[in-house]
């Protein structure tokens, strides 16, 4: 959910790839790297560029795509029949190397009780190998900072911060704001190339009796007034986006300059 255009292709592309290596970066991402000749043509964006992500069931031995045109892919895919139908989620490109036509994709891995990963996809990275098959339907921009933005206010949990890492990287380095970013475990944290007039604010949560996102939505509530000609973007956890943009709009920012976009929704969460 965003209240500004998505910056979306006309006309997106399916990408086939497959996995080159997958590592732990910190304790709470998993990063898959990928490759292949259809990323030649991959037109990377920076900031949150993001596309569907699409893998084989496990008991798979080929990876099945829908065929489609256009913009009309769901259709198609919602036609294969369920014990072929590829797993889909949505992702964001953590980073991207034109020159060997590289993807990295990171993934959130959140543990069960005996530390096993939970979740298809995030269970899928921790046990990728190289030559694994996927494949990312390209679907553009959501972050969309007018261009007469005094200052721009990003604020997200674990699953964004692959999207706040590209747009602090992407940002022209005269650009001033804030980040929120709330990770787990102080592990997780990680270097940023922010422009000097960014201030990065990490909050860890680190304890996993609280919902995701309430950290970083009570730290954003510290900050009763915001700059009516800003732009704010908030991801994450649903109620962090939809608490974060409420807040943020009482504060004096106009609904068209926030963003917001709940990516996932934790079973019990409720507003901080």
């Amino acid at each position: 959910m965003a209240t500004t255009r998505p910056l979306m292709p006309h006309d997106p592309q399916l990408y086939r790839a497959e996995v080159v290596r997958s590592a732990r970066v910190s304790p709470s991402m998993q990063r898959v790297t990928v490759t292949g000749p259809d990323l030649t043509r991959f037109p990377w964006l920076g900031y949150d560029h993001w596309f569907r992500l699409f893998l084989r069931l496990p008991h798979q031995s080929a990876l099945r795509l829908p065929e489609f045109e256009g913009t009309r892919w769901w259709q198609p895919y919602l036609a294969i029949p369920e014990d072929e139908r590829p797993h889909c989620a949505n992702y964001t490109v953590a980073d991207f190397r034109s020159e060997a036509a590289e993807m990295d994709i990171d993934f959130v891995v959140h543990h069960g009780p005996a530390g096993e990963p939970e979740g298809g996809a995030a269970i899928w990275a921790c046990r990728a190998r190289p030559g694994d098959a996927l494949a990312v339907l390209d679907q553009g921009l959501l972050f969309d900072r007018p261009s007469d933005a005094s200052e721009v206010i990003v604020v997200a949990d674990e699953s964004g911060l692959p999207a706040t890492t590209g747009i602090l990287r992407s940002l022209p380095r005269d650009t001033v704001g804030r980040l929120i970013q709330e990770v787990p475990a102080a592990a997780d944290r990680r270097p940023l190339d922010a422009p000097a007039g960014v201030t990065v604010t990490w909050v860890v949560r680190d304890t996993t009796s609280t919902v995701p996102g309430t950290a970083a939505l009570a730290e954003l509530r510290r900050h009763t007034t915001v700059d009516p000609a800003g732009y704010a973007y908030v991801v994450g956890e649903s109620a962090l986006a939809a608490e974060g943009r409420r807040h943020l709009n009482a504060a004096g920012l106009p609904k068209d300059r926030i963003t917001f976009s709940g990516y996932w929704r934790h079973q019990s969460a409720r507003a901080a």
